[in-house]
């Protein structure tokens, strides 16, 4: 691998220039590039359709050495390997279950060979031990973590091979290590550090604002007004857009009712086929249906200039997630909407989802135990077998007994005990706990959700300093400065994003003020909302710089 002088930082612009057309690199694309040319692993937090992608391949092409780029879905592997050959300035290959046996030989001998400059890969294909020892042979230059929010997403979940990354990074010597995503909140991005086993960690955030798009809430106590509400707005709006649903019934009944009443409307969900999924996409890419309705299992890698609107008819986990899927909306600049349809009891099927998993001491000691009785490596099917836990109760587990150091989890996924560890009850105590404070924060996720649909100050404001961006004035362009119920003569004791500490909660984050009302994100319990008079009434926080001079 190449190192990365001063003489060498000053070629950034020009490479980018010479060898992608780019007239000018943003202050956060430059800033990144220039971290990871000097060895370190780099965080970058970068609005959609700010050019996260080059990033790592103008910081791959110059470095010596092939680019592992962990990408999410097949499709948008494929996307960015077309992308860079039509360029016709870099070799790249995806592999990925699709492949005939032959094709995947014919990648695996390029890579061997020197012949690939980047190579794309899901995070499962480590499952298969060939991954790690022909990558291992050629010894990466740089290691991508693409869309890095899925790490803490879907990691804990229903892709746990997510959280297995930092252990392949370091089975691969660890090389510079960027991984990107348009979106992640201060304790989003400090998990993200924390699994990939950042190095020198450098962490380059900018502007999250997107002053186009006009945001707004509306609120509904009971659901069939709220379904009529939505589908006047869908049928009125400047078209194309987007409605996202939580689930595929609700998918299926919209899209019905918007066809219905005349618009050109396709669905999209996990539960259809490939085939049909691919379909409607492609016909919302080509402008053949004017709206897609979606679970938010659609959007990644989507890159559709003219989306108008982004409406949800569902309440989002995260006010994360939700800035990740409005952000689809109106990325030629031009303006757009954003509107959640809300109903407070639609929280109910969102704390349901956070709380699906959980685990008890006797879980954890029946998993702990029989790594100790295997003396050696297991799979993870085998766990299943012999403790007849579900597979998400497994994963929940090791998680957290590889939290609290009881086991290692191996590059392809076996799992071994940790010969130092401590005694059983007290490995349990601890993975449980881990657990429990994981589920708090959350909680605390969906809480501040559901104070974004509720809150009566700037919407901007409030969802630009939940992202950890200060943004102090009215941003007049939201529901709610359209309503000027901007609160007057506020009170605030702390500096936004300044350290506080809380008896109880310990250290925290101040996010956010609203009226009489902060918010701090605690690094224990997550979010929470304090009122600011007895705050100050009853010295409940301190500053934390404060304490430590």
């Amino acid at each position: 691998m190449t190192s990365a002088g001063s003489d060498e930082l000053a070629r950034i612009q020009p490479f980018a220039r010479e060898r992608f057309g780019y007239d000018q690199l943003t202050a956060g694309q430059q800033e990144a590039i220039s971290a990871l040319l000097n060895g370190h692993d780099t965080l970058a937090v970068l609005p959609t359709g700010s050019g996260k992608s080059a990033i790592y391949q103008i910081a791959g092409l110059m470095l010596t050495g092939t680019t592992v780029v962990i990408s999410p879905l097949i499709a948008l592997q494929q996307d960015q390997v077309e992308s860079l050959e039509a360029l016709g300035i870099a070799d790249a290959a995806s592999i990925n279950s699709t492949l005939r046996a032959a094709e995947r030989r014919e990648a695996w001998k390029d890579l061997a060979d020197g012949d690939l400059d980047f190579i794309f890969l899901a995070p499962e294909q480590f499952d298969q031990p060939e991954t790690l020892q022909r990558l291992e042979d050629v010894r990466p230059a740089l290691f991508v973590v693409d869309e890095g929010h899925c790490i803490v997403e879907w990691g804990h979940d229903f892709r746990p091979d997510y959280l297995r990354l930092g252990s392949v990074i370091e089975a691969l010597g660890h090389p510079p290590v960027l991984a990107l995503t348009a979106t992640a909140a201060p304790l989003v991005r400090d998990e993200i550090v924390e699994r990939l086993g950042f190095h020198a960690p450098r962490i380059v955030v900018r502007d999250f604002d997107r002053p186009n798009i006009w945001l707004g809430a509306r609120r509904f106590d009971d659901e069939p007004s709220k379904w009529i509400a939505l589908v006047e707005e869908v049928v009125d709006a400047d078209k194309p857009g987007i409605v996202y649903a939580a689930t595929h019934k609700h998918v299926e009944q919209l899209a019905s009712t918007l066809q219905q009443r005349g618009l050109a409307v396709a669905a999209y969900h996990g539960g259809l086929p490939a085939r049909e999924r691919e379909s409607a996409q492609r016909r919302f890419m080509e402008d053949e249906v004017e709206v897609i309705v979606a679970t938010n299992a659609f959007g990644l890698g989507i890159d559709k200039a003219d989306v108008r609107f982004v409406f949800h008819a569902d309440i989002c986990d995260s006010v994360d997630s939700y800035y990740q899927e409005i952000g689809r909306a109106g990325r030629d600049g031009k303006p757009a909407r954003a509107m959640l349809f809300y109903r407070p009891e639609d929280l109910h099927l969102q704390r349901f989802f956070a709380g699906g998993g959980s685990i008890d001491a006797e879980q954890v000691e029946l998993v702990a135990r029989t790594i100790e009785e295997h003396r050696g490596p297991i799979e993870v099917e085998e766990l299943k077998e012999e403790t007849d836990l579900s597979g998400r109760k497994i994963e929940t587990v090791l998680i957290n007994l590889e939290q609290v150091g009881a086991i290692d989890r191996v590059p392809t996924g076996e799992v071994v005990e940790d010969t130092h560890s401590k005694d059983l009850d007290s490995v349990a105590a601890e993975a449980v706990e881990r657990e429990e404070q994981r589920r708090r924060v959350e909680q605390s996720r969906i809480e501040m959700m559901r104070a974004y649909a509720e809150v009566r100050d700037c919407r901007r404001r409030f969802m630009l300093n939940y992202l950890g961006e200060p943004f102090e004035d009215l941003c007049g362009y939201c529901d709610n400065c359209d309503a000027r119920t901007q609160a007057e003569d506020v009170i605030h004791p702390f500096p936004l994003n300044s350290r506080v500490r809380h008896p109880k909660w310990g250290d925290g984050l101040v996010i956010h003020y609203e009226g009489d009302t902060m918010t701090v994100m605690f690094d224990t319990d997550g979010y929470k909302s304090l009122d600011v008079s007895l705050v100050i009434e009853r010295d409940l926080l301190c500053a934390v710089d404060d304490l430590d001079t």
